[in-house]
């Protein structure tokens, strides 16, 4: 249990992970470690795609590449120019929803993050299974075992990441590089067998026009059968959220890093060139060389498309070699997948409160997501073509949701001629995402279920540390040290105020009320405390302390996500300032307890006084140095 919880403190310090500085590197090799998610997917969806479309499938391929050029390319572009820190688009519509609705939507949109990167491990080392096992030097008695094959390369990658695992990029560019090369060797010796057998496009033209002879017909078929295809999109994701590993120019700014975006920006833009190339020209060898049976559930050709050319024109010698490196690619697919699912935690629960505290911590964390994808891969019996829909599913509610932050973004922006576009693009996104869905609702299933999982955890953690300071900082203006120094002189009182009108008859009558209430004498000077609610989503927060005078009274006025926790702090940080125990006084509230509870989580006011008490409770542990709380009425 020790070496489970075991954590290295130099690298997470405090309750919260700490952004690490990334070693930068040129955008060619970045672009090589989100290529070995987005390349290696040249292993099973050329066989994919061939198997939803048919004969259509070349024609699928390219209204997808289209989208990919004139549609998630753009937005992704606008993405790298809006969250430079590698956020990503989750964290735009973060930043353009407020409040609980951009919370939950965050939430919901990790449950398909979850779906995505789960999906993109267990079909992975399926595909890399089937590799495996149609290699015609693979022993016989492994061609049943494609499930444990499967759950092997799963547990070898969690042993890696619970001995320690590192972002590698110099692994990556060259499985990229080997991998690109070997394709292009397999595909240019498609398209030569192609050419020297006119029959083959002859064959092909004969079963496209089999059923449509209408040739609008066709694109129109091809139009509904292209969500199918949608494999072909994964990566734009990752390629934003790996841009601090982007180098830049001499002359960005931690604000307005112009050099990453650029150079973000010729990453994303060579990445989805090089596969719309890759995915246009496999689409078009493996439909016309390999026949339809073979690439049903059990023929050669499933889910290895490429992988069967290279054995059936080049020998089992290459093929093997394509074989390895087909392996290889993928299972470092499933290594950046899990790397990816380590870092999202980090990235948005623990600054929501929403993770328990096992979460940040990286060995549980593996054991929980190989768990789950062990169970992933018996339930589809590790089968590639069966859990495309899912993966499909997690890719494109991302790239939409991707689509209308950018679109939102636009519209307030006031660019008419944006906003049209973005939304045009964001509607065809939604509709590949909706017959995704109706078509193969398994994704939608498993993505309920994670956001389901997401979000009871997370709101019993936050439940859970509500009672925390939930406070980074506490900044104070000149006039508020004034206001704490003079104070100091004598016993130090504070009156908690709602602030109402904020004139001085407000804060002569609650002066005399609390006064009377807590016996407070006359000749004793007091000091009033306003916490006005900025966002009751958040959950820690700056405290800005701002001293303001209403006659001859003295009020300290700040904003903060939770009114107790805030006046907790801020009493505390009067302590340690002066050396002097403040005293804080309350009036009683009255209603449901219940109710004040649910306002507390919820909109961060409440039962202030009780709930100021447990915070200062937790926070110091000894009842001599806690600040005092006085409750009168």
């Amino acid at each position: 249990m020790r070496w489970l919880l075991a954590e290295n403190r130099r690298e997470k310090e405090g309750p919260y992970q700490k952004e690490e500085a990334h070693r930068q590197h040129p955008w060619w090799q970045v672009m090589c470690l989100t290529g070995v998610d987005y390349f290696s997917t040249l292993g099973y969806q050329p066989g994919i795609a061939a198997l939803a479309a048919g004969a259509l499938s070349p024609i699928a391929t390219l209204i997808l590449v289209l989208l990919t050029l004139f549609g998630a390319l753009p937005i992704y572009r606008r993405i790298a120019a809006k969250s430079p820190h590698g956020e990503g688009s989750i964290a735009m519509l973060e930043h353009l929803l407020s409040w609980w609705q951009g919370k939950l939507l965050v939430l919901c949109l990790l449950g398909f993050v979850a779906t995505d990167f789960i999906i993109t491990i267990t079909l992975s080392a399926a595909d890399a299974t089937a590799h495996i096992i149609e290699n015609p030097l693979t022993p016989s008695l492994l061609h049943s075992q494609s499930i444990a094959i499967t759950l092997m390369l799963i547990a070898l990658l969690g042993v890696v990441f619970l001995r320690g695992f590192k972002e590698a990029i110099g692994i990556a560019v060259f499985l990229v590089a080997v991998y690109l090369l070997l394709n292009l060797v397999v595909i240019s010796i498609g398209l030569y067998h192609i050419a020297i057998n006119p029959g083959a496009i002859a064959n092909w033209q004969t079963a496209l026009f089999a059923r449509h002879a209408n040739f609008f017909a066709l694109i129109g078929l091809a139009i509904l059968l292209f969500p199918k295809l949608a494999l072909g999109l994964s990566g734009f994701e990752t390629g934003v959220t790996v841009m601090p590993l982007v180098q830049g120019s001499s002359s960005d700014t931690p604000e307005m890093p112009r050099g990453r975006v650029r150079n973000t920006r010729k990453l994303l833009t060579a990445a989805a060139v090089i596969m719309s190339f890759f995915l246009l020209t496999s689409s078009f060898v493996t439909t016309l060389l390999i026949p339809a049976t073979e690439f049903a559930t059990g023929g050669k050709a499933n889910g290895r498309a490429l992988a069967y050319l290279a054995h059936l024109y080049l020998g089992n010698g290459f093929g093997t070699i394509y074989d390895l490196s087909t392996i290889s690619i993928l299972w470092f697919a499933g290594a950046s997948a899990m790397a990816g699912l380590l870092n999202i935690v980090p990235r948005y629960l623990p600054r929501y409160g929403m993770a328990p505290s096992w979460a940040l911590l990286t060995r549980p964390l593996v054991l929980v997501y190989i768990t789950i994808a062990f169970v992933v891969t018996v339930i589809f019996q590790a089968n590639v073509e069966a859990q495309g829909g899912a993966y499909a599913t997690g890719v494109l509610v991302l790239i939409s949701s991707a689509a209308f932050a950018v679109t939102l973004s636009a519209h307030r922006q006031n660019s008419p001629k944006g906003r049209f576009i973005f939304a045009l693009i964001t509607l065809v996104f939604i509709y590949t995402t909706i017959v995704n869905i109706i078509e193969r609702p398994e994704g939608i299933k498993i993505a309920a279920f994670f956001i389901g999982a997401i979000i009871c955890t997370s709101l019993v953690s936050r439940v859970w540390r509500s009672t925390e300071l939930r406070v980074e900082q506490i900044e104070v203006d000149e006039n508020a040290r004034q206001f704490i120094a003079e104070e100091s002189q004598g016993a130090i009182r504070i009156i908690a105020n709602r602030l109402n009108v904020g004139d001085e008859q407000e804060y002569l009558l609650k002066e005399k009320e609390v006064r009377e209430d807590n016996h407070i004498p006359p000749t004793d000077p007091v000091i009033f405390l306003e916490i006005l609610i900025s966002d009751a989503s958040d959950f820690t927060d700056v405290i800005r302390v701002k001293g303001v005078q209403v006659g001859d009274y003295r009020i300290l006025r700040a904003e903060s996500a939770a009114v107790p926790n805030a006046i907790a702090a801020l009493l505390l940080y009067i302590r340690d300032q002066t050396g002097k125990i403040p005293h804080a006084y309350f009036g009683w509230v009255e209603g449901n307890p219940i109710q004040y509870l649910l306002r507390f989580i919820l909109f961060g006011e409440g039962d202030i006084a009780v709930v100021t008490r447990e915070v200062l409770r937790r926070a110091e542990k000894n009842p001599h140095r806690r600040p005092g709380i006085h409750v009168g009425g």
